[in-house]
């Protein structure tokens, strides 16, 4: 799993979490997001096949050790935050809002129960 620097200076950053990534556990890649606390923006995008389901969770770190459930909230209800997992069953595009001053400096996404779901993910981080 590679470290992928998503620090913004003077602008957003991104980083590519997870590139067609099928199967169950952590994203192929973990944002560093440096010490800034500002919000973030999560992109997933799945492609799909026969009978599709796939559960995610989005998860912070301080360390890059210790891993949490972060707060988030769905685009189509920027005011209802979260830190439960969520599924998908279809194909598309979902973006979930990270909550502003939360102790994170690192996000990956973990994905279980994941049958016949391809899914690649950005994060883009804000000052």
């Amino acid at each position: 799993m590679a470290t992928v620097d998503a620090s913004p200076v003077g602008a957003p950053d991104q980083a590519t979490l997870s590139a067609a990534q099928t199967g169950n556990g952590q994203s192929t890649n973990v944002a560093d997001r440096g010490g800034v606390r500002g919000p973030a923006l999560l992109r997933v995008t799945t492609t799909v096949g026969a009978t599709p389901t796939c559960t995610y969770a989005i998860e912070g770190s301080a360390d890059g050790t210790n891993w949490f459930a972060i707060a988030y909230a769905d685009s189509a209800t920027p005011t209802t935050v979260s830190v439960a997992t969520f599924v998908i069953t279809t194909a598309g595009t979902v973006y979930k809002l990270l909550q502003v001053d939360q102790p994170w400096r690192f996000v990956r996404l973990t994905y279980s129960a994941n049958t016949n779901v391809t899914t690649t993910a950005d994060v883009w981080t804000f000052a």
